[in-house]
């Protein structure tokens, strides 16, 4: 581990996980047939380890709405597993929004991950419609009054890169919740010291619903490092380092990336995290892997067994 001031607490042998840990998905829509042919293959995969729930990504603008709404359709109709789309304010009036949201209501969801959401690129700055809900504050609000939706927002261990500073970001989360919001998932990070004095922060605040920390397998290092630069989260330089050199070889980076995210959720387990969010990239095995590391067994769940791909023409 690397060196932090929480690293006496946090070093020591390794210890067995004894308890038990419930776990989240993250899939975005597939744009083609070979996307889609990944896709299901991915939840296939991890559909028997009987995840909470499986959110589905809205594209920046909206720009996927459409096959966000297949794809829920789709694992709504031919799977056990539980969507959670999600849901942004951007790019759409308030009436349009709620008729979405009740459409979702009619389909049988009852899980929504409310997010403010990006501009499209090149839009410029985020800028409210004034017939929309400005932020996702009044997007649950606005959910609220639709139905009694369990409710997901979006928590910054590293600040939000257009938050004012800390303090207003901490300050906005705690708005989201009081507004109705259930749990909050966090952007990603990679040293756990990060998520343990965000939760520190977040409970002096009196900020009481469940903090679930978002974890991101990396598949593929520069893609990761795009990631990072556009949300705002650090990336250690002795992570860097373990990378260096793979660009090449698929098979060791696969392993490091495993070792890595194995050892931030034992420590984060061992400092009383008991639930897990996974951006899987719509790939399964290393969120697998690591599933496997904490405990997670395929169960009584049934795999999905669908006749064909999930298609995006569809």
């Amino acid at each position: 581990m690397p060196p932090s001031d929480l690293a006496d607490r946090l070093a020591g042998a390794h210890h067995g996980l004894s308890r038990a840990v419930r776990v989240s998905f993250e899939f975005f829509p597939p744009t083609d047939e070979p996307a889609a042919q990944t896709l299901w293959s991915a939840v296939q995969r991890l559909a028997p380890l009987a995840p909470r729930f499986v959110s589905i990504t809205y594209g920046a603008g909206g720009s996927t709405r459409d096959r966000t709404h297949q794809l829920v359709r789709r694992l709504l109709g031919d799977t056990s597993l539980t969507p959670a789309p999600h849901l942004t304010c951007v790019g759409s009036e308030r009436a349009q929004i709620e008729q979405i949201a009740r459409s979702y209501w009619d389909a049988g969801v009852r899980h929504i991950v409310a997010l403010r959401g990006d501009p499209v690129p090149g839009s410029g700055a985020y800028c409210p419609r004034p017939d929309g809900f400005p932020f996702a504050v009044d997007l649950v609000r606005g959910l609220r009054a639709v139905a009694d939706f369990e409710i997901s927002v979006a928590a910054y261990p590293e600040v939000h890169p257009e938050a004012r500073d800390a303090q207003a970001d901490l300050d906005n989360l705690k708005a989201k919740l009081d507004a109705g919001a259930d749990r909050a998932i966090t952007q990603f990070f990679f040293d756990p010291a990060l998520f343990l004095r965000f939760r520190e922060r977040c409970a002096a605040a009196g900020i009481r619903a469940p903090l679930v920390p978002g974890i991101l397998p990396i598949t593929r290092f520069p893609q990761m490092l795009r990631f990072a630069e556009r949300a705002g989260a650090s990336v250690p330089a002795w992570l860097r380092r373990r990378f260096d050199g793979l660009e090449d070889d698929t098979d060791t980076r696969r392993l490091i990336a495993a070792a890595f995210a194995i050892s931030q959720v034992e420590t984060l387990c061992r400092e009383g995290v008991e639930e897990f969010h996974f951006y899987t990239l719509n790939r399964a095995e290393l969120t697998y892997a690591i599933c496997h590391a904490l405990g997670l067994r395929p169960g009584t769940a049934t795999a999905p067994a669908v006749p064909g791909a999930l298609s995006s023409q569809r």
